[in-house]
């Protein structure tokens, strides 16, 4: 039920005789690799100037065919960059099946042999990824076999990263593969099947998973929003648990399987058809909990999937509506298309009874997280700045890209309501500041972060390690945070 790449990745000496494609790393200054067999001029008059990401295939007289990959200046080589010539090296070999390249061995500021390692097999897993399970035709075989060449004293540690590249890249493309999934092929009641198949793999045997009908939980706000909707919703929890834990992380993911708007219908154009990637915050925290057996953090995690439906129906919740959300605070509905803040405030609920903490909540909540930063950075919010800041390192280390915008006290009274607690909107403007002052009211002083990724859940088009369609944007970040968590406190 994990998906696996089918990409080996093994690290030499050298590159085997029997490769198809050799990739040849090339920086934008400074010696051009004698084996291209070309200068720097005439790489320049073939139009390869050694971008990040870009490529060129070199005609080679015998043995394997030869691919320039640019990495840019030598001073900004990084992890991000490793990855993303991967990826483009990945797509250059096409339907070839096996690839050799000195990529991990390149000398990248403030990495360790290890570091390079993930982020060059993070990036072949990542650029290799094609979401075909709805094509009627076969997709056509590709690359299967990556060998890293490096120096003797480095090839261990280049393993190790290797192999922690591999089982991240594969979390990451299962989440894709969620996100991508037409909503008739995956209700709320298939994620919670596919949560149980995924926590019964052998290496997760430190993974429980609970489900729960949302009734026995007096989960208002699920309830609510999954009331003009014909599938059930489900409450899905799992935790990972090792051995003298650090302490204990929540991660909430918002898993509204397809959004229409409910009664405030959305209109119909192209973001209305990708609202069946609405789910990605609950793919991505599967997709996380899937990985830490492989990752083995000392912090235990417990995830929350809030998966239901907003659909438009005779039973469908309504404008003037007043839900009662889990931690008993009231909600009057003034717009049914601002659902996702309240499926995560039951999620966000249940994270303080357990205890725990810290919380991070990740959503496709808000357009006008879109609309402040565009499709490049994820927008982040918070009460703890400690915490915060844990979550913006992460970031820059995954190279998943946050911008920290402000929780603005004086904003919260437009959320005030005349008959109930609170509105779940409150006005045309800042949006996105709204949606996070609504969810800090339900995580109490426990130290809370709120990822919201609207604009960075999907990719228009072939891009570095990105695939068009969904990112699955969370799960490196999650990635970096469990491993290097320390309390906030």
């Amino acid at each position: 039920m994990i998906p696996s790449s089918g990409l080996a990745i093994e690290v030499g000496a050298g590159a085997p005789r029997d490769v198809d494609v050799i990739g040849v790393p090339v920086t934008a200054t400074g010696p051009v690799p004698r084996q291209l067999g070309l200068s720097r001029a005439r790489l320049t008059e073939l139009g390869f100037e050694a971008k990040p990401g870009q490529t060129l295939a070199v005609a080679s007289p015998s043995g394997p065919s030869l691919v320039a990959v640019g990495l840019g200046a030598p001073a900004d080589i990084g992890a991000g960059v490793l990855r993303s010539a991967a990826a483009a090296l990945a797509r250059a070999a096409g339907t070839r099946a096996s690839l050799a390249t000195s990529l991990a061995d390149v000398e990248a500021r403030g990495l360790t042999p290890g570091a390079a390692g993930q982020a060059v097999a993070e990036g072949f897993v990542l650029g290799t990824y094609r979401f075909s399970s709805f094509k009627s035709e076969a997709p056509k075989p590709g690359l299967s076999r990556v060998v890293l060449t490096a120096a003797a004293g480095d090839r261990a540690a280049i393993a190790t990263g290797a192999a922690r590249g591999v089982a991240v890249g594969e979390a990451v493309a299962l989440a894709r593969d969620l996100a991508n999934t037409p909503p008739d092929h995956l209700n709320a009641a298939d994620l919670a099947e596919r949560a149980i198949a995924i926590a019964a793999e052998p290496h997760l045997r430190h993974v429980r998973l609970v489900q729960h009908l949302d009734v026995q939980l007096a989960l208002g706000g699920m309830l609510g929003v999954n009331r003009g909707s014909t599938a059930p919703p489900r409450m899905i929890k799992l935790t990972y648990t090792p051995r003298r834990p650090a302490g204990t992380v929540a991660l909430v993911g918002k898993g509204v399987m397809y959004d229409s708007g409910g009664i405030s219908l959305k209109p119909s154009d192209g973001m209305h058809v990708l609202m069946k990637m609405d789910m990605t915050g609950a793919a991505v925290v599967l997709a996380t909990m899937s990985l830490l057996p492989v990752l083995r953090p000392k912090v235990k995690v417990i995830g929350y999937l809030c998966c239901t439906d907003n659909m438009p129906s005779g039973s469908a919740l309504k404008l003037g509506d007043v839900l009662t959300i889990r931690n008993g605070k009231t909600v009057e509905i003034h717009n049914t298309d601002a659902e996702g803040r309240l499926v995560l405030a039951d999620g966000l609920s249940l994270a303080v009874e357990d205890e725990v903490d810290a919380i991070v909540d990740i959503a496709t909540l808000t357009g006008a997280v879109l609309g402040a930063l565009g499709k490049k950075l994820a927008g982040v919010f918070g009460n703890e700045q400690a915490w915060v800041d844990q979550v913006l390192a992460a970031a820059e280390r995954s190279d998943e890209r946050a911008w920290q915008l402000p929780l603005v006290d004086d904003y919260r009274k437009l959320l005030d309501s005349n008959v109930a607690d609170m509105k779940n909107v409150g006005g045309p403007y800042g949006g996105a500041i709204l949606a996070g002052l609504f969810l800090r009211e339900f995580v109490g002083d426990v130290p809370w972060a709120h990822l919201d990724i609207a604009g960075v859940m999907d990719s228009d088009a072939d891009d570095g390690i990105f695939t068009k369609g969904s990112t699955g944007y969370g799960v490196r970040l999650f990635a970096e945070l469990l491993t290097n968590y320390t309390p906030p406190r």
